[in-house]
C-alpha cells in the first residue's frame, strides 16, 4: 500500500498505509452513555459525544482502506481479581467498580455496560483488546498484534483524551511507533487541550496531533483541501 502524507501538528506525517492501524479507544457505554462509570463519577457524558460522528467517520475510511484496525475496551474481571484495591475504592461505594448500575456491573467486562457503543461497533474479524488499565499496551496482546503485522504507525482514537489515550500514545511511544492522535474527547475541555499539547509538544515528542478530515483524505486518496492546514485545523479541532 502506498506511502501518505498527513496533515498534523507539528508538521505533516509521511505514512505507509500498509504498516498503519487504527487503534479505538474505550467508546464504552459505560464511558459514553447515561448510568455509566463515567457518569458514576460526577461527569458531564454528552462531551464524548463529540468523538463519535469523528471516529466513526475515519473507521468507515479505515475499512474501505483495509487496513488493521483494533477496538479497545477497559474493563475487569468479574470476581475483580485484576482491579487494583485503589481503583476500585475510589468515589462512592455505591457506584464504584463493580457495583450495580443501569448497564450492569460498572466497568465489568460481559455487562452491557463494558461493551462498545453501537456507532463504532466492531466488525467481524477486527480485534477488541480488553485492558484492566489505562493503557492499551499494559497486561495485553496489543504489542504483539501489532509486531505480527508489521504495523510501524498508529492512528489513535477514543476517550479520553488525557487519560487512555494519552496513556497509549505513550505506552506506544516507548515501543517505538509512530503513533497519530485524532478524533478524541474528554469530559473536561481544559484537559483535552492539555492533552494534546502534551503528545505534539516539543516536535512531537511522544507523537503528532491530526483530525478527522485529514486522516480520511490520507486514507481514501483524496485530493489535499486547498485551505491551509491552520485554518482548517482551527475549524475540524472542534470536532475533536
Amino acid at each position: 500500500m502506498p506511502v501518505r502524507t498527513i496533515e498534523a501538528e507539528p508538521e505533516p506525517v509521511a505514512v505507509d498505509t500498509g504498516r498503519t492501524a487504527l487503534v479505538i479507544i474505550d467508546m464504552q457505554r459505560d464511558f459514553l452513555e447515561p448510568g455509566g462509570f463515567g457518569a458514576a463519577l460526577g461527569n458531564d457524558v454528552s462531551r464524548l459525544k463529540a468523538a463519535v460522528r469523528p471516529c466513526a467517520d475515519v473507521l468507515a475510511a479505515a475499512r474501505r482502506a483495509g487496513i488493521l484496525i483494533i477496538h479497545t475496551r477497559e474493563g475487569h474481571r468479574p470476581d475483580l481479581t485484576d482491579a487494583p484495591q485503589i481503583k476500585v475504592e475510589r468515589g462512592d461505594p455505591a457506584l464504584r467498580i463493580g457495583a450495580p448500575g443501569p448497564m450492569g456491573r460498572i466497568l465489568v467486562r460481559g455487562e452491557p455496560g463494558h461493551d462498545i457503543i453501537p456507532e463504532l461497533y466492531p466488525a467481524a474479524g477486527e480485534p477488541v483488546i480488553d485492558k484492566p488499565g489505562k493503557g492499551a499496551f499494559y497486561q495485553t496482546d496489543l504489542e504483539l498484534m501489532l509486531r505480527n503485522r508489521g504495523i510501524e504507525t498508529l492512528l489513535v482514537c477514543g476517550v479520553t483524551t488525557e487519560v487512555c489515550v494519552n496513556t497509549t500514545v505513550r505506552e506506544a511511544n516507548d515501543r517505538g511507533f509512530r503513533c497519530m492522535a485524532d478524533c478524541c474527547a474528554s469530559y473536561f475541555p481544559e484537559l483535552h487541550e492539555a492533552g494534546l499539547k502534551m503528545i505534539k509538544a516539543q516536535g512531537g515528542i511522544f507523537g503528532s496531533v491530526s483530525a478527522a478530515a485529514p486522516v480520511i483524505a490520507a486514507l481514501v486518496d483524496l485530493p489535499s483541501v486547498t485551505k491551509p492546514f491552520a485554518t482548517r485545523w482551527s475549524a475540524v479541532k472542534r470536532l475533536l
